[in-house]
């Protein structure tokens, strides 16, 4: 599929890195260009800069969109969430295994049909799409049909997706399980099919340990070595409960995560969902393979799953890579702003402020640099994609008052953190190209 890719250039408040934020002062590792002009030529950022400076640069026949009162930023980026749980969202009254058995299973069963995927998929992308998230790992279901509709409907969008086919092979209602050579042959497959296929990109997918047998995790092991940059994604001690089932189904194990090492799953381009109750261990072993912790806070409170500890997997002697994600349909809301909310307050449980340029690069840079991506997504640079979030912070009555009284852009992105949502969300382009649920 081929996209007109236009030429374009758009004028508003930019926002980038000069840094890490837990490397250096906040305040210092955002660079804010008041008035600035990103110009883009066939989906890629070609300048950034000052307006004066770079208007005089343009040919006569390149548009100006102009975002003045806006903040200009890269797309968002959501690590961990399920597009087939879209449907599912704000169940009632479960806790996670439980909640999976009454509401999960039942719904991931209509994605055998096509068609029912497809529709979902259309949906989901678009929702995502409106809450200026350009990229996102995603969960499928164990139907090969589920991944094939997810990445046809990103790629009639041109989005930079991260996605896979669930891997379950026990503990899981038949009507969802595959076997462990089944279930490699059909990832197989999926993988030649669609990794690196325009913007798409694969994850090896087993859902969580208890879910599959040590062969089907030895498997999907190997099918990591198919390609250097294949991802992985999994959930890893989300709730105690589950950890202890954990322990008695891999009573060999010294760990939750060493059932994954054992596996050679942890490496990097590995995503580990939740991580609630990861331990020193686990923590130290994260940062050696340079895998990545995909934190959700709106997910973690809605099942009372506990409260990560980001400033804990931060630590400067073995930082861990971080990352934000909705986990839908645990979490209730695909807003990557209504996610940093949720962090800072589950940063505040444990005695940690959590600001808000710190959290704005979880969500954005630090998310793409997490999964290898910097050099593609994350960063309004020369070179980069085109995939970018343009922010009102004024775009409701509330907003708009408290917008007024902001000292700074950083105390702006605090006040969008914990106002905004997708009303706060004034356009998404994606590679140059401004999204449109309706333009295919």
């Amino acid at each position: 599929m081929t996209f007109n890719l236009p030429s374009l250039a758009l004028r508003g408040t930019i926002l980038r890195f000069a840094g890490s934020p837990f490397d250096m002062p906040p305040q210092e590792a955002l660079q804010v260009e008041p008035d600035g002009l990103i110009i883009v030529e066939n989906g890629l950022i070609s300048a950034v800069g000052g307006y004066d400076t770079l208007v005089h640069t343009l040919p006569h026949e390149v548009p100006i969109v102009d975002h003045r009162g806006k903040l200009i930023g890269p797309g968002f980026i959501d690590t961990h969430v399920h597009y087939p749980q879209f449907g599912v969202m704000a169940s009632y009254g479960e806790q996670l295994l439980s909640w999976l058995e009454r509401y999960v299973f039942p719904e991931e069963r209509r994605f055998a049909e096509r068609t029912y995927a497809k529709e979902i998929a259309d949906s989901f992308l678009d929702s995502l799409l409106g809450n200026g998230t350009t990229t996102a790992a995603v969960y499928c279901t164990v139907h090969p049909e589920s991944v094939d509709a997810f990445f046809t409907a990103s790629q009639e969008r041109n989005t930079r997706m991260i996605a896979g086919k669930i891997l379950m092979d026990r503990n899981a209602p038949d009507y969802l399980c595959d076997t462990a050579q089944d279930g490699y042959d059909d990832s197989r497959r999926l993988i030649e099919e669609w990794h690196g296929k325009g913007r798409q990109l694969y994850a090896v997918t087993p859902r969580f340990a208890p879910t599959s047998t040590e062969e089907q995790l030895a498997l999907a092991g190997s099918l990591l070595d198919i390609a250097p940059d294949l991802f992985m994604q999994t959930h890893l001690l989300e709730t105690r409960q589950e950890a202890q089932w954990v322990r008695t189904l891999f009573p060999q194990r010294s760990g939750y995560l060493d059932v994954y090492d054992h596996a050679r799953l942890v490496r990097p381009r590995s995503i580990f969902g939740h991580a609630v109750h990861v331990t020193e261990q686990d923590l130290t072993r994260c940062a050696h393979a340079g895998c990545t912790l995909a934190h959700c806070p709106t997910s973690n409170a809605f099942l009372g799953s506990g409260t990560f500890r980001l400033f804990d997997a931060l630590r400067s002697d073995r930082r861990v890579h971080v990352t934000l994600g909705t986990d839908i349909g645990g979490g209730n809301s695909l807003s990557m702003l209504r996610v940093m909310n949720d962090a800072y307050t589950a940063a505040q449980s444990h005695g940690t402020s959590l600001h808000p340029v710190q959290s704005y690069w979880l969500a954005t840079a630090g998310a793409a640099k997490a999964l290898g991506l910097e050099t593609r997504i994350g960063r309004i640079e020369p070179g980069n994609e085109a995939d970018l979030c343009i922010m009102d912070p004024m775009a409701t009555p509330i907003m708009a008052q408290r917008a007024k009284r902001a000292e700074s852009v950083s105390d702006l992105l605090f006040a969008l953190s914990m106002l905004g949502d997708d009303r706060a969300i004034a356009a998404t382009y994606i590679m140059g190209r401004r999204h449109s649920p309706h333009a295919r």
